[in-house]
C-alpha cells in the first residue's frame, strides 16, 4: 500500500464550511487504497493576525515568545481537521511538530528541520489511521518549540514524506500550481507544467509564495516528486517537480521558464569593516550568511550589501545594530526580481560572490541575458541592479515601484515571445 503526504495550505482550510470539503478528498484519496499523512497550515490568516496581536504588545516581540505563540495556528487547523475526517467515518488522529518527531535547530521563527523521527507517525499509520500532522513547527535538541519560518508546513510535509519514503507529496492550495509569472502582474502568465528541482528551488528562494525553498532542498536530496496542484480541482493537474534533463542550449529563450518578484529587499552600505561581525549581528536576527548578497569596493574601503527581509520581525532593532556597526545609509524600499530556467548563461560555476565576471562571460556580455536585459532596462529606465547570476537563475535589486514594469519586461521579452 502506498503512502501520500499532502499538504494543505491556510486558503484551503481558511473556513469551517472549506475544512469540511479538505477532509472528504483525504478521505477520498484514502479510498482508492493510499496510507495518508496530511500536513496542514493555519487557517486563513491566522499567522498574521497572532503576529499582529504580539507587535500590540510588543513593538520588537522576543522571537522565543513568538514561536509560542505563532504555532498555536497549526495546532487548531489540525485538531479541526481530524475531527472533521472521524465524523466522515475513517480514523484520524492529529499530531504537533515535536509529536511527529520533527527535530529542529535553535534558530527561533526561521529554523530548520535536522532530522525527523517519525515513530508515532509510523505506528498510527500501521493502525491504519489518517495522520494529521501541523505543519510550520517542531522542536530543537534543546526541547524548545521553534518555527520554521514562512511556507514552513511545505518542509515539514517533503521531510516527513522522506522519512515514511512516500511516493509523493501533493501541495495543495488555491492555485493550480506554478506560473510562469504572477498572474495578477502579468495576464499573459501560463501554468507550467514541469520544473526541475534547481528552477523551483531558485523560484522559492526569489519569494515565490507556491512553494518552500527548503522543501525544494529536501525534496531534491531525496529525490521526491512534488505536486502543486489546486486542492478543489480534481484533475489534479498541476506543476510536477521533479529530476528533469538538462540541456546545453544556452541562447535558446524557451529555457527560460519563470520572472517572479519579491518587496522586502534591504540595502545597506558603509565603511568597509569585518564581515564577520557584520555576519555575526545578522545571525542573530535569524539571517544566514547565504541569504545576503554583497557587494564591495576595496579602493573605496566600502561595503554594500542586500538582505531579504523575510521572517525578519525585529527591522527597527536590526537597523540600530547595523548603524552601530557603521553602516551608513540603510533603504528598505526595494524589491528583487528574478528570471528562472535552465543553462541560461552557458557557465557551470561563478564566483563565490556572483558578483565577479569571469573574461569568458565579460566577452560574452553583450549577446547574453544579462546583457539584453542591461539594454531593456535602459530602453525603459529600469534602476536594476545585479545581485547574483548562476546558470538557472538571474537576481536583480530594483526599486518596489518598478519592480511590476521590469517583471512585465522580462515576461514579454522572453517567456511570451519565446512561446
Amino acid at each position: 500500500m502506498s503512502t501520500i503526504v499532502q499538504k494543505y495550505g491556510g486558503s484551503s482550510v481558511s473556513t469551517p464550511s472549506k475544512l469540511k470539503e479538505v477532509a472528504r478528498r483525504i478521505v477520498d484519496t484514502r479510498n482508492l487504497g493510499h496510507k495518508v499523512v496530511v500536513v496542514v497550515s493555519a487557517m486563513g490568516d491566522t499567522t498574521n493576525k497572532l503576529l499582529s496581536l504580539a507587535k500590540e504588545v510588543s513593538p520588537q516581540p522576543h522571537r522565543r515568545e513568538l514561536d509560542m505563540l505563532l504555532t498555536v495556528g497549526e495546532r487548531i487547523s489540525m485538531s479541526l481537521l481530524s475531527m472533521a475526517i472521524q465524523d466522515l467515518g475513517a480514523p484520524a488522529v492529529s499530531f504537533t511538530g515535536s509529536q511527529s518527531g520533527i527535530i529542529t535547530t535553535n534558530t527561533h521563527t526561521n529554523a530548520r528541520i535536522t532530522k525527523v523521527r517519525p515513530t508515532r507517525v509510523l505506528k498510527a499509520l500501521e493502525d491504519d489511521y489518517i495522520v494529521i500532522i501541523a505543519g510550520f513547527q517542531g522542536v530543537s535538541e534543546k526541547l524548545e518549540i521553534t518555527s520554521l519560518g514562512r511556507g514552513g508546513s511545505d518542509t515539514t510535509a517533503v521531510a516527513m514524506a522522506a522519512a515514511l519514503n512516500a511516493d509523493y507529496v501533493e501541495i495543495c492550495s488555491d492555485v493550480d500550481g506554478v506560473y510562469s509569472s504572477d498572474p495578477r502582474v502579468v495576464p499573459e502568465a501560463h501554468r507550467v507544467a514541469e520544473m526541475s528541482y534547481e528552477e523551483m528551488q531558485n523560484l522559492a528562494d526569489s519569494g515565490a509564495k507556491v512553494l518552500n525553498a527548503e522543501a525544494i532542498e529536501w525534496a531534491k536530496r531525496n529525490q521526491i516528486e512534488v505536486r502543486c496542484v489546486a486542492t478543489n480541482d480534481p484533475s489534479r493537474s498541476g506543476t510536477n517537480i521533479k529530476k528533469l534533463s538538462q540541456t546545453h542550449d544556452v541562447h535558446h529563450h524557451s529555457q527560460i521558464s519563470a520572472v517572479t518578484s519579491h518587496p522586502g529587499l534591504m540595502k545597506v552600505q558603509g565603511p568597509m569593516s569585518s564581515s564577520t561581525k557584520l555576519c555575526d549581528c545578522l545571525n542573530t536576527y535569524g539571517i544566514t550568511d547565504a541569504d545576503i548578497y554583497w557587494q564591495s569596493s576595496a579602493q573605496q574601503e566600502m561595503w554594500e550589501c542586500w538582505i531579504p527581509l523575510l521572517n525578519l520581525h525585529q527591522v527597527e532593532q536590526m537597523k540600530h545594530s547595523l548603524f552601530a556597526l557603521g553602516a551608513s545609509h540603510i533603504e528598505t524600499d526595494w524589491s528583487w526580481v528574478t528570471m528562472i530556467g535552465r543553462s541560461l548563461l552557458g557557465l557551470q560555476e561563478t564566483s563565490s560572490t556572483g558578483m565577479e565576471k569571469s573574461s569568458e562571460l565579460m566577452h560574452q556580455e553583450e549577446s547574453s541575458l544579462l546583457g539584453q536585459v542591461s539594454t531593456l532596462c535602459q530602453e525603459h529606465s529600469l534602476q536594476a541592479t545585479v545581485l547574483s547570476f548562476n546558470p538557472s537563475a538571474l537576481r536583480w535589486a530594483i526599486p518596489i515601484g518598478q519592480a511590476s514594469q521590469l517583471v512585465k519586461v522580462l515576461h514579454n521579452t522572453f517567456i511570451k515571445m519565446g512561446n
